[in-house]
């Protein structure tokens, strides 16, 4: 099973040479888009490949003449504190969960501008997510600025950075115990983490603090969750 981050997908039309990024990746023409736009995206990554339209590229500033979708661009395209908040939720969704952030597009004159970026896992008949589908909205001026909207804004960021931290750490004690359970490697048990997330339809920090719980005592483990961690263990290695 491959891994659900989406950091070196590459776009429907422009391969990335191995080794290198896309050099269509690089800095592109400006080109302008004016507030309530929506720009519409798909991510397939059975194929690794990207979809935008063509208010997408408006949206976030960029020229579709020679500017081939890909990640690295979408995160590029983001303010840098807003950038990893938009990979976490695209690998998130990668993984069965839907999200909806509020961030800021800097084009590439400079310009800051306010998005609404929205995404959902589109699923295949046996319920495996085979398709990462949105919307990114300009919502530039839409609400007024005032004390009471930075306060909210500061008070969901905070909220949103308390929970970042929690489900980091819940991975990364759910990784060792995977490590350790089924012999394997740090990439391999988040692979497996996604792969529990995807097939029990749980967010993978829910599925981490299952494992984590289970191992210190605290809870049983779901039974969709052991049943999975059943197959991938070695018999000398058994669930606790």
């Amino acid at each position: 099973m491959s891994s659900p981050t989406l950091a070196r997908s590459r776009s429907t039309t422009r391969r990335s040479p191995v080794g290198g990024p896309d050099p269509s990746c690089a800095v592109p023409r400006r080109t302008d888009a004016a507030p309530g736009t929506a720009g519409r995206y798909r991510y397939d990554p059975r194929a690794d490949t990207w979809w935008w339209s063509a208010q997408m590229h408006a949206v976030l500033g960029l020229d579709p003449a020679v500017t081939a979708p890909c990640t690295e661009t979408l995160v590029a395209a983001h303010h840098p504190d807003d950038g990893g908040r938009v990979l976490a939720a695209l690998t998130d969704c990668g993984a069965g969960q839907a999200f909806v952030l509020e961030t800021r597009v800097v084009r590439p004159g400079g310009a800051e501008r306010v998005v609404v970026l929205q995404g959902k896992p589109a699923r295949d008949d046996a319920g495996n997510v085979r398709a990462v589908e949105g919307t990114c909205l300009d919502v530039t001026g839409c609400r007024p600025p005032g004390p009471d909207a930075e306060v909210r804004s500061l008070r969901t960021e905070v909220a949103q950075l308390k929970t970042a931290m929690a489900s980091r750490a819940a991975i990364e004690q759910a990784k060792g115990i995977l490590m350790l359970l089924v012999g394997c490697g740090e990439q391999a048990a988040f692979d497996l983490l996604a792969h529990i997330s995807s097939h029990t339809h749980r967010k993978i920090r829910d599925v981490a603090q299952a494992i984590s719980g289970s191992a210190a005592g605290d809870a049983p483990l779901p039974a969709e969750v052991g049943r999975i961690l059943r197959d991938a263990c070695p018999p000398a290695r058994p669930l606790p």
